[in-house]
């Protein structure tokens, strides 16, 4: 009679080491865009070529993105998700708008002093000045804003119990809060040096100026 092997069979990879292969594939796709996108521009970059750079097949890249737009867009969507888990934990009796800005400052903070995240920060950054400096991201990136504003309302509205049907102020709340974010990153990243830091002094900056720019007289005092 034949011995049993004490040899265990090999075993298939589990779901974790797939899902990690899965997520190593994807930030390396990533990052291979970027640096096609800074060498030789946003529009000349073709997505066999990020294939290429990953040494995988075009239809590689497809499974994880349907186009180079969403993998920029996409990138952004990310960072809206964590500010709205944020939102969402913030303390209950916080009032709405300090939790907006709060919830902003507490994920930018992260990817500045966080070592885990700081290859995230990087990324966020180079994402948004791509999106700057490139008209057809742009405009695609308008139109994901006016989606998140919808999110961040209906966010708001649940987490005060209000109808936003018939209560204004969740979607001026909305409206409000990404216009000051959106101020911020662009007079921050006018330093092409610009970090965490700069887009949280600017957000500062025009947040304590919000009052008195909605209710205060602008001309100077004679």
């Amino acid at each position: 009679m034949r011995e049993p092997s004490s040899e265990s069979p090999p075993r298939a990879a589990g779901p974790d080491r797939r899902e990690r292969k899965k997520q190593q594939t994807r930030e390396a796709l990533i990052r291979a865009a970027l640096e096609l996108f800074d060498a030789k521009g946003y529009e000349q970059t073709t997505v066999r070529e990020i294939a290429d750079a990953v040494d995988v097949a075009a239809r590689t890249f497809f499974r994880y993105f349907a186009s180079k737009e969403e993998l920029v867009v996409r990138l952004g969507e990310e960072f809206s998700e964590s500010f709205l888990d944020e939102v969402r934990a913030r303390p209950a009796g916080e009032p709405p708008f300090a939790a907006l800005h709060n919830a902003f400052t507490a994920v930018l903070s992260t990817y500045r002093e966080d070592q885990a995240a700081s290859d995230a920060a990087s990324i966020y950054l180079r994402v948004v000045k791509l999106i700057e400096n490139t008209p057809p991201l742009l405009a695609a990136y308008l139109r994901n804003i006016r989606e998140q504003q919808d999110v961040l309302a209906r966010t708001l509205a649940e987490r005060e119990g209000v109808d936003p049907a018939t209560d204004l102020r969740p979607q001026l709340a909305a409206s409000v809060h990404l216009t000051l974010v959106g101020n911020a990153v662009k007079r921050a990243l006018a330093d092409e040096e610009a970090g965490i830091d700069a887009i949280l002094r600017e957000f500062g900056a025009a947040r304590s100026q919000l009052e008195s720019a909605l209710s205060g007289r602008w001309a100077t005092q004679q």
